[in-house]
């Protein structure tokens, strides 16, 4: 009868323990990302080398303190690919990270998957925004755009 209680209660633990870890990874550290009125979205300026607030409606945004690679973004542009590619730094490695799957706006897959056919363009937001971490913004032909930051092998240049 003991046995039964021990075991009980070590698969109970474990299962409180799992949940809570759960939790934590996918909801817990996250909260709604702080933007600037007037300078939600910035792009870097080929001409000057620096970030530059551009047009963007409906942003909505998630990020964290526990990690500087959790910011994501999704929003729409009435700016067009042609002009922001005129104005604006291309990012040459962008690899889109996934977010929870309760923020549903962005599609890190899907995203990538565009990168790559060429429906939609990346763009440097802002170099080192975290020692080691760049924002990248991709933007597709109808406008709709997506933000996140990632790893840029720089850690130590800053």
């Amino acid at each position: 009868m003991n046995g039964k209680i021990i075991a009980g209660f070590l698969v109970l633990t474990g299962l409180v323990a799992g949940i809570a870890m759960y939790w934590l990874q996918v909801y817990a550290f996250y909260d709604e990302a702080k933007f600037t009125p007037g300078a939600e979205i910035m792009l870097t300026s080929v001409e000057s080398g620096q970030p530059e607030a551009i047009l963007a409606e409906g942003v909505t945004g998630i990020d964290s303190d526990s990690s500087p690679i959790r910011f994501r973004a999704c929003f729409k542009t009435p700016m067009t690919q042609a002009m922001l590619t005129e104005t604006y730094r291309i990012y040459p490695a962008p690899t889109p990270l996934l977010a929870p799957g309760w923020f549903d706006c962005f599609d890190a897959e899907a995203i990538g998957a565009a990168l790559e056919s060429g429906e939609a363009i990346a763009f440097l937001g802002q170099a080192n925004i975290h020692p080691g971490v760049d924002r990248v913004v991709a933007v597709f032909a109808d406008g709709r755009a997506f933000a996140w930051q990632q790893l840029n092998g720089d850690e130590g240049n800053e």
